[in-house]
């Protein structure tokens, strides 16, 4: 049975399940912002998935990047797998603008994040759940 890392339970949503990775939320309002966690357990580095997961992976990656692209029309997306402070192995996809509070510095240590609020984060989960099984 895969296990989230507690971390990522915590400061999430979640979104959906796709073929190999957990969709989630960042619950974080000054960035559209969504991570892929493969549903797989023991694993840190994408190397350590097998060949075809790393394939599904990026092409998830894809799928869950040209989302973000419509849903929101970014000026630049943030796609990155760091795993410094979360070990298991998820990859961030942040949709980024000119004007957004931390740019062009990363989202990361700049600001504390802002939640959503209730009707904020239903709106946008359903957006993002409808865009994503298309």
């Amino acid at each position: 049975m895969f296990e989230l890392d507690s971390r990522l339970h915590n400061d999430t949503f979640f979104v959906c399940d796709l073929t190999l990775c957990r969709v989630l939320l960042m619950n974080d309002k000054q960035f559209p912002w969504l991570i892929l966690v493969p549903m797989r357990n023991n694993i840190a580095e994408i190397i350590d998935l097998s060949e075809q997961e790393q394939q599904t992976l990026l092409a998830e990656s894809a799928k869950v990047s040209t989302v973000l692209q419509q849903v929101f029309s970014p000026y630049k997306l943030n796609v990155g797998a760091l795993g410094n402070v979360v070990r298991q192995l998820h990859v961030h996809h942040v949709a980024r603008f000119e004007n957004d509070v931390a740019w062009p510095k990363p989202v990361w240590g700049n600001q504390a994040p802002v939640a959503y609020d209730d009707g904020e984060a239903s709106a946008i989960l359903a957006t993002l759940k409808q865009a994503l099984s298309e």
